[in-house]
């Protein structure tokens, strides 16, 4: 039996250390450029993709060779040139993370016969099961926003079906903190707004693909919406690098340097950046009170290619946020003063092995130190309140990628370790605010390790004009509460006789596991004695079945036009509790929850000088009563959570319209124009003293911007508008300038309002900043 169960145990450990680089659907094509007699040749090139918003230049060196990482599957152009040489264009499909090797043969130019692949044959990808939204390093490169840190954030929330409430939350279709960020292959399920956490790299971002639907089963855990974020560069020989400054409204302040070496089969970059602002997180008044914020980070990454076959990167990443957290006018009046700091550490470790043309192995390491703290003053009203809270994270393991015939087949898992660790303490001062008998003071502190495995397996099939993705994943969550899922995914394209049309068509399980952030006391017992009227109950994982189906169609060769018509159900909905503008928020779920809605894309990739795209998104989400856990104090709460009943989710916005127009103005300066409407989220308002008390707190503007009729915000609109120049280049150098306003027209526009489930948020006024960037 000795030896039985030693490879039990030893089978264990393999499946215990399967990896998150499993969550990355991204390949690389390796460049071999030769002449006629078979000799290298060095050369320079280009590729591009349209549909993936892609266009990168590289050069191979003597060797003749170049290595194009990190790139999302899906149709390229490579254009490959070298003096004396006729160029040469071909098309290249990127299906698996195995390595396409590209051996290019150049002829000389009098006998050119050269295979040229026009743009427009990248645009629509026949053989995804799925559609991805491509951001591509142009947007941003010239992506500007009003808050320092939310670059990223920005960019996405220009997608269809995504929303942002106060603070940066990315709510994907409806769903609250159920984003998965995944980072240079590394998955960050935790909360990623500035308000918890420390921001995201936005200044030295590659590329962004953000999927909304058709999952493959390799992501998991959060499954509202992914968004894969790219920073790692191509290797360059060299030295290379950029840095940029900037200033703009509301006493901001950017600077960020970048800077790297590449020599061989190797590279090292660094890169630090720091920020400063007046307007942290979107305040609840006009007034901006108490409203300042700071951001630093510092990442240093090391890529190399010992072998033909082999490829190891290792990653490490400091970052640091502090600020104040806004004020109402009350708690201004009173001298009220939050402060919360985040800090995060993070390191990774990647190893790739090619045992042949048909199998890759893949092998990560990581793990992250996050931590966040808030403390109020004396004269805090009507709560004083601070925090600790933070999480160690560890996780590991493997993933196999095959090629069998038609078939692409990806095999793998993960576990994720973390010890959490909770403390709150309040003291009530303002007794008149909250339910009878609730206590004046309260002490929590708690801690426990979270535990999760996952093992997945995904095969797709590429059948003639039909594609099939067939996936099955299987999860095991141990936290406050025990629970394992098998999660079945579906997804089929069937490439029409009409050129370039795919009908699409797909079924995701989702088990999505609860926000981390502030769990321990969202689900703990000892909450009962602060409201006895409430069941505490432990916030479970949630349970989705979504189906949706659409089309993407290219458009008279020019533009790409998507369309998804989706339904999402749930039980155990995820949701969050906004505490009493205290900057903190704690998981809840939501008996029941439907979610329906259309998302519709059209992308001009370029028509001329021109650019651009238009998204539309039509929501509706609805909810049914009671939640479990939250930490609800006020008057109103026991009955409101007592009821059985439904009632619109507070992201269900029905017409969610965004669009950008770019026009380059002549070859070294362009001019943009960003778009944004949103119909308006719900509001629940009880009585006219609510409205008075309610006046009080935030001011008669943004009470006034409460349609009461049909119980929602008023509808908001904004126009930003922005452009570069590039004042000076020679060969590799160059300096740009860029300038933007947002919100040109000045218009109030309230993001959320005062209720049992939300905060409320003002976002930005007119506001402009400039930035000079030079790359080396």
């Amino acid at each position: 039996m000795q030896p039985v169960r030693a490879c039990a145990i030893a089978a264990v450990l393999w499946f215990a250390v399967l990896p998150v680089q499993a969550q990355v659907s991204d390949g690389e094509i390796r460049v071999s450029v030769i002449d006629a007699t078979g000799l290298a040749l060095p050369a320079s090139g280009t590729l591009e993709s349209d549909g993936a918003q892609i266009h990168r230049a590289f050069e191979t060196g003597a060797a003749g060779t170049f290595t194009l990482s990190r790139l999302p599957f899906g149709v390229y152009t490579l254009t490959v040139s070298s003096e004396g040489f006729a160029s040469r264009s071909e098309r290249v499909d990127v299906r698996s993370a195995l390595p396409r090797i590209v051996r290019i043969e150049l002829t000389v130019a009098p006998i050119a016969t050269s295979v040229t692949v026009g743009a427009s044959s990248t645009l629509v990808d026949a053989h995804s099961a799925g559609v991805v939204y491509a951001i591509g390093s142009q947007q941003l490169r010239e992506q500007q926003s009003a808050v320092p840190g939310r670059e990223l954030l920005d960019l996405v929330n220009l997608q269809p079906g995504w929303l942002v409430e106060s603070n940066g939350v990315l709510h994907p279709r409806g769903s609250e903190y159920q984003t998965l960020f995944v980072v240079d292959g590394v998955p960050m399920g935790d909360n990623r707004s500035p308000a918890f956490a420390p921001e995201l790299p936005d200044a030295d971002v590659e590329a962004i693909n953000v999927i909304t639907g058709t999952f493959p089963a390799e992501y998991g855990r959060k499954l509202g919406g992914v968004v894969d974020v790219t920073t790692t560069k191509d290797a360059r020989i060299g030295w290379h690098g950029s840095g940029e400054t900037g200033a703009g409204s509301f006493d901001s302040a950017t600077a960020f340097v970048s800077g790297g070496y590449g020599w061989d089969r190797r590279a090292l970059t660094v890169s630090a950046g720091s920020s400063r602002t007046g307007r942290y997180l979107d305040p609840p008044t006009l007034a901006n009170d108490s409203n300042s914020g700071s951001l630093d980070a510092v990442s240093l990454t090391f890529d190399q290619h010992p072998t033909a076959r082999d490829r190891v990167q290792l990653g490490w990443r400091r970052s640091h946020a502090a600020f104040q957290v806004p004020n109402d006018l009350a708690q201004q009046q009173a001298g009220q003063r939050q402060d919360r700091v985040t800090r995060e550490h993070a390191a990774h470790a990647a190893w790739n092995h090619v045992f042949s043309p048909a199998w890759l192995l893949t092998m990560r390491a990581a793990g992250a130190d996050l931590s966040a703290a808030l403390w109020s003053n004396a004269s805090a009203v009507p709560i004083a309140v601070a925090q600790q809270r933070g999480f160690r994270r560890g996780y590991a393991g493997a993933s196999v990628s095959a090629e069998a015939g038609s078939h692409l087949i990806k095999i793998g898992g993960d576990v994720l370790h973390a010890p959490v660790h909770e403390a709150l303490q309040y003291r009530i001062t303002d007794a008149s605010f909250f339910s009878r008998g609730t206590p004046e003071a309260f002490s929590f502190s708690d801690g426990r390790s979270d535990t999760e495995y996952a093992l997945f397996a995904q095969d797709t099939m590429h059948l003639g004009s039909l594609t099939a993705s067939v996936g099955l994943r299987w999860d095991r969550y141990g936290f406050v509460v025990m629970d394992t899922a098998f999660s079945p995914r579906l997804g089929l394209a069937w490439a029409t006789p009409a050129p370039g049309v795919v009908l699409r068509l797909s079924y995701d399980r989702a088990f999505q596991t609860p926000a981390m952030e502030n769990l321990l006391l969202a689900s703990s017992p000892q909450v009962d004695q602060l409201n006895r009227q409430i069941l505490r109950l432990p916030v479970p994982p949630s349970r989705g079945d979504y189906v949706e189906g659409g089309v993407t169609a290219a458009i008279a060769r020019t533009a790409r036009f998507d369309a998804t018509v989706y339904r999402r159900t749930f039980s155990n909905f995820a949701d969050d509790d906004v505490f009493l503008n205290t900057g903190i928020s704690f998981p809840i779920a939501f008996r029941r929850a439907a979610i329906r809605g259309v998302d519709m894309k059209l992308t001009l990739p370029r028509w001329g000088a021109f650019s651009g795209f238009a998204a539309y998104s039509n929501l509706h989400g609805r909810a049914d009563l009671p939640v479990t856990g939250g930490l609800f104090l006020e008057g109103q709460a026991a009955a409101a959570l007592e009821a059985i009943e439904n009632l619109p989710i507070s992201q269900d916005q029905r017409h969610t319209v965004r669009a950008r127009v770019r026009y380059q103005v002549a070859s070294r300066a362009w001019g943009a124009l960003v778009a944004r409407y949103g119909s308006g989220l719900p509001v629940a308002l009880e009585n006219d003293v609510e409205v008075a008390e309610l006046v009080e707190h935030y001011g008669s503007a943004i009470v006034d911007r409460i349609d009461r009729t049909t119980g929602r915000i008023r509808p908001g609109f904004s126009i930003d508008v922005g452009g570069g120049v590039e004042i000076w280049k020679r060969e590799k150098r160059r300096l740009e300038l860029r300038a933007e306003v947002a919100n040109l027209t000045d218009r109030l526009n309230v993001v959320n309002f005062a209720g049992l489930f939300s905060g409320t948020a003002v976002a930005p006024p007119r506001s402009a900043n400039v930035r000079l960037r030079f790359d080396f």
